[in-house]
This record gives structure tokens, C-alpha cells and sequence, in this order.
């Protein structure tokens, strides 16, 4: 089975037919699914999805744009349904710099929450999902800061250099890998995948976004994984068979679901 480490399916944009396609994806060899929190309130839809459908887990936590949501008691709130045994990971948390290139105050506030969270999730037991935008150093020191090596987990949506990606492997961290790799301009991300371990990587769709080819541009889901086993296969010259039962191996050791 195909395991999908990375998926948003509380998002409106699945509103018209979430149920028809969540049927349809044990059906086609894609299961689990880990549907990832990005605010307060998309954590609460994860955690009902999850509750749901028996093949779904949920992540919990506050991405780095919807740190408006966070203070203490958000903390408080998010340790209590670490708990819960649906709930396999602390993310999607990190830094994302795209937006606030000039705005320090504003990143600040993020390198804080991400340490906060990186706190979180060790205190909870629980992998953490990270994005990272536009801050790959400062992303790498806060993680070695806070000894996530210790913690352990992926760097979603990859989109750093092969040394970077290197240096997240030797902390212990899996590199998410999704449609990007299937894009003609994905030069950087085909060398991630070509040169580092299998047993590194990790299959996700971002989805609703980060449609693979041919479908770049329209609304991503699951069902569109086997084009990314496709692309990671024919970079590293083996089997589609190897990429699925060695990226489902990874998953399951990452978010404990052995």
C-alpha cells in the first residue's frame, strides 16, 4: 500500500465530494493517510477525520503563517490531544519566510512557536512535520538547538539543496517528497531524491495543492501518488514495487504505526 505521510483533507476545496473520494482511496492502494493540521481550527477537522474513517491518523499543530492562533493555553489544548491514539504527530510547525522577507518581528514570532512546538512534541513523545519556506539555516539551528535529532521526523514539501537535505538525514529526519518531483524545473529536488537513501524519503501530497504532472495546476490527491512512485523510481533506477514497500516502512517507523 501507498502510504500518504501529508494530506489536507478538512480543506473546502474537498467540500464537494471528500466522502467519494476518501472511499475510493483503500480501493486503489493508498492507505494510511495522515491528514496534517495547519491552524487551531483545520487541527480540530484532522482529529474528527481521523476519528472517522478508521485508515486516517492525524497531525496536530500551528504552521508558521497561523501563529496567530498560538499562545499558551493553544499549547495546553494541542498536549492534550497528543493523547488521543489517532493523533501520530505534532505539524505541520516551522518557519516560512516567503511572505515576511522584510517582516523580522514577524519571524521572531515564528522561531519561537517553532521551539515551542519542537518542545511540544518532545514532550508528548510525538514525530513533528516540518515546513520549511525560505529559511533553511535558520529552520536547521533551531532544530539542532533544540536537539530534534531526539524527536525525530520529516522535512515536508523538500525544497532545499542536497547538502541541506544531507544534513537533515544525519539529524535523523526523513525528506518528504510530493508532485514536485514529477515538474521539468524540479532540478534541485531530483538530486535530493537520486543521491540520498530510500529509506530516507517518504511519499505526500500536500494535497490539495502540489498537483504532480500531468496535472499540475489542478486540485492534488492521493490518487495522484503512483505518479510520484513513478518519478522516484525512474531517478533511482529501481522498481515502483521497492519505492511503495520502502516509503510505507519508513512512514509506519516514522509516525510509530509499526
Amino acid at each position: 500500500m501507498i502510504f500518504e505521510t501529508h494530506a489536507h483533507y478538512e480543506d473546502e476545496k474537498f467540500d464537494t465530494d471528500r466522502e467519494i473520494l476518501l472511499a475510493q482511496l483503500e480501493e486503489q492502494g493508498i492507505s494510511p493517510v495522515v491528514n496534517v493540521g495547519s491552524s487551531l481550527e483545520t487541527t480540530k477537522k484532522s482529529i474528527q477525520l481521523a476519528r472517522q474513517y478508521a485508515f486516517i491518523y492525524a497531525a496536530i499543530g500551528i504552521h508558521p503563517s497561523d501563529i496567530a492562533d498560538l499562545n499558551e493555553d493553544t499549547i495546553r489544548w494541542l498536549q492534550a490531544q497528543a493523547s488521543d491514539e489517532k493523533v501520530v504527530a505534532i505539524g505541520e510547525i516551522g518557519l516560512d519566510y516567503y511572505w515576511t522577507k522584510q517582516d523580522y518581528e514577524e519571524q521572531s514570532k515564528q522561531r519561537y512557536w517553532f521551539g515551542r512546538q519542537l518542545e511540544l512534541a518532545r514532550d508528548t513523545g510525538l514525530p513533528v512535520i516540518i515546513h520549511s519556506r525560505d529559511a533553511a539555516e535558520d529552520t536547521y539551528h533551531i532544530m539542532a538547538e533544540h536537539h530534534a535529532e531526539e524527536i525525530g521526523g520529516v522535512v515536508h514539501c523538500f525544497s532545499y539543496s542536497l547538502e541541506m537535505a544531507r544534513k537533515f538525514v544525519k539529524m535523523g529526519f526523513y525528506i518528504g517528497v510530493g508532485g514536485v518531483v514529477t515538474f521539468k524545473n524540479a532540478k534541485k529536488l531530483k538530486e535530493v531524491v537520486m543521491h540520498i537513501p530510500l529509506d530516507k524519503i517518504v511519499l505526500e501530497t500536500d494535497c490539495p495543492y502540489m498537483a504532480p504532472e500531468p496535472f499540475r495546476g489542478k486540485r492534488n490527491s492521493s490518487l495522484y501518488l503512483p505518479y510520484v512512485v513513478s518519478k522516484i523510481a525512474e531517478l533511482k533506477e529501481i522498481s515502483e514495487d521497492e519505492v511503495v514497500a520502502v516509503t510505507e516502512k519508513n512512514a509506519r517507523k516514522m509516525y510509530r504505526l509499526m
